[in-house]
């Protein structure tokens, strides 16, 4: 029997995007410092937390049951921007973004019957040149306060996106291919359930 899949976050986002892909995951969302170590690099970190979400949600899964980590981060050279604190916090953001390129990194980790798989994957991002009036209103909107980066690219942040190289669904905060393929070789029927497990 196929293991059933725990989503260890509590994003709406990622639990579409599995959806999007034919898996109704249980969400149980876990709670880890994510606070950076030392001189740690944006793709270790990222790659870190996905692990540990992964890891602390699997000390409460059952037998068989596999258990889903991913973390997202928006880089601007080697800074990672985390969530805004605050407005200023998120026009700040905003403006270093614009008119720029920037690396979204997003690495998913699950544990299950194989062990720990892990995959990242890293988008490049160009955005348009953004006014200080658009940025406002962007705030006031209420979108941004919760992503990384200070945007949503699936949102009304999408009008400011001018090229996008990789991942569009690992910006919104899951690489599908890359998910798809850990599930399988973990023994989760995807939308194509007849299709055997990966090897």
């Amino acid at each position: 029997m196929a293991a059933s899949l725990i989503l260890a976050s509590a994003s709406p986002r990622r639990r579409d995007l599995l959806a999007s892909i034919g898996v109704a995951p249980l969400v149980r969302p876990v709670h880890i410092d994510e606070t950076p170590a030392p001189d740690e690099a944006p793709l270790a970190y990222v790659t870190r937390l996905a692990r540990e979400k992964a890891l602390a949600g699997a000390t409460a899964a059952a037998p068989g049951q596999a258990v889903l980590g991913a973390d997202t981060v928006v880089v601007l050279g080697e800074r990672i921007l985390g969530k805004p604190r605050d407005r200023a916090d998120g026009l700040a953001m905003l403006a270093a973004l614009s008119g720029g390129e920037h690396r979204v990194i997003t690495a998913v980790a699950v544990t299950g019957p194989a062990g720990l798989l892990e995959a990242a994957v890293t988008t490049r991002v160009g955005m348009r040149e953004i006014s200080p009036a658009e940025a406002e209103a962007y705030w006031a909107s209420g979108e941004p306060a919760d992503k990384a980066g200070g945007y949503a690219v699936q949102g009304l942040a999408a009008t400011f996106v001018s090229r996008l190289e990789g991942s569009y669904s690992a910006v919104v905060g899951l690489p599908l291919f890359e998910t798809a393929e850990l599930l399988r070789r973990q023994g989760l029927p995807l939308w194509s359930g007849s299709l055997p497990p990966m090897a």
